[in-house]
């Protein structure tokens, strides 16, 4: 699976998908953000971490979608999916997402914004995730990960 951007034929909807792996650590508990990252390691205290060792990161997002991510009324969707389960996050974009950290991309339950942050007001945190899912990606499996904008 190599990651990409897709617009929709109705142009409204803009998606990216990229992989990255599970890791032994995953433990899935923080209650109000989850993470994926380009590090290829993580220890038990990254409680948020989902993803490891990702093909993208916030640096990668096209242009075009940044720019629409930049919007407190977008709508976004992430859906995370292994062989055997899946699980979706909604919430939505800001002006103040600068979406240009170089290794992480973050979703979060709150209003915070940095540099990690993909979006904000999300519905679900690494707590709220589909237990077997949170099982494949602790025994190592890859995720995939897409994001989808939607502008409507």
């Amino acid at each position: 699976m190599n990651s990409g951007i897709v617009i929709n034929r109705d142009g409204m909807t803009m998606e990216y998908t990229f992989t990255a792996k599970g890791h032994y650590n995953v433990t899935s508990k923080h209650r109000t953000t989850f993470e994926v990252t380009q590090d290829i390691d993580m220890g038990l205290r990254a409680d948020c971490i989902v993803g490891v060792a990702s093909i993208a990161s916030l640096n990668d997002l096209p242009h075009n979608m940044k720019e629409t991510i930049r919007n407190e009324n977008v709508k976004i969707k992430i859906i995370l999916e292994t062989e055997n389960a899946t699980d979706s996050i909604t919430g939505h974009g800001h002006p103040a997402l600068t979406l240009d950290h170089p290794t992480d991309i973050v979703c979060r339950k709150s209003d915070y914004t940095c540099s990690r942050t993909l979006m904000i007001g999300a519905d679900k945190a690494a707590v709220d995730l589909n237990s077997d899912l949170v099982e494949d990606l602790r025994s190592g499996k890859t995720l995939e990960v897409t994001i989808i904008v939607n502008t409507t």
